[in-house]
């Protein structure tokens, strides 16, 4: 187990989980570092979340406190970056209920392909796990790309970016957006699909 004394550069060393059982344990260090580690993804996934708000900094800040307020709740360490996206993710259902508006959606039951079939969506839909390597090969793609993702109705866009930028697992998106796997997967390749269609043109040229 790490001690209180450690320098910046120890601390950098250690995992997140390590670095959360100090926290837990009043080392003000471990929680600092734990801060500067993982503000960027916290801002990142806020903008991907919510790309129209002005406040992301604010929005960002009020997790990070939220998770220095929390640390000692949380029971199982290896857990920390999930529980990380839960506080991120309550914080953003938690401003859509102060501001409600009209949300752009697509019905999951709407063919994806015109046909006489009743396939569901999911089982319409090409695999494209392999498009997020495909799309990162030059910045005016990225920027395609990320506009993409802003544009998707928002019940998609929080499952691809759970999914694809935070890298969760369907289980932990269910649990996260209180849906059933069913569903995540559904929204998932419908999103899919749909940045498939926007991106085509640029993936064409490269």
């Amino acid at each position: 187990m790490a001690s209180k004394s450690q320098t910046k550069e120890d601390l950098r060393a250690l995992s997140s989980e390590e670095l959360v059982l100090l926290a837990q344990a009043d080392h003000m260090r471990a929680l600092e570092e734990l801060v500067s580690r993982y503000q960027k993804l916290v801002y990142v996934t806020l903008y991907q979340l919510a790309p129209e708000r002005n406040d992301i900094t604010d929005l960002t800040q009020e997790v990070l406190l939220r998770m220095c307020r929390s640390i000692k709740s949380l029971r199982n360490p290896k857990t920390f970056k999930y529980w990380l996206n839960r506080i991120i993710t309550n914080l953003f259902y938690d401003e859509l209920r102060k501001a409600p508006r009209q949300l752009k959606t697509i019905s999951l039951d709407e063919p994806v392909f015109e046909s006489d079939d009743e396939q569901s969506p999911a089982r319409d839909i090409p695999d494209a796990t392999e498009m997020p390597d495909k799309l990162a090969l030059n910045s005016e793609l990225d920027r395609k790309i990320q506009q993409a993702i802003q544009n998707l109705p928002e019940q998609f866009r929080t499952i691809i970016v759970l999914r694809e930028i935070q890298g969760l697992s369907y289980e932990e998106i269910a649990s996260l957006t209180e849906t059933n796997i069913g569903t995540v997967k559904s929204r998932l390749a419908r999103a899919r699909l749909k940045l498939q269609e926007v991106l085509e043109p640029y993936l064409k040229e490269v």
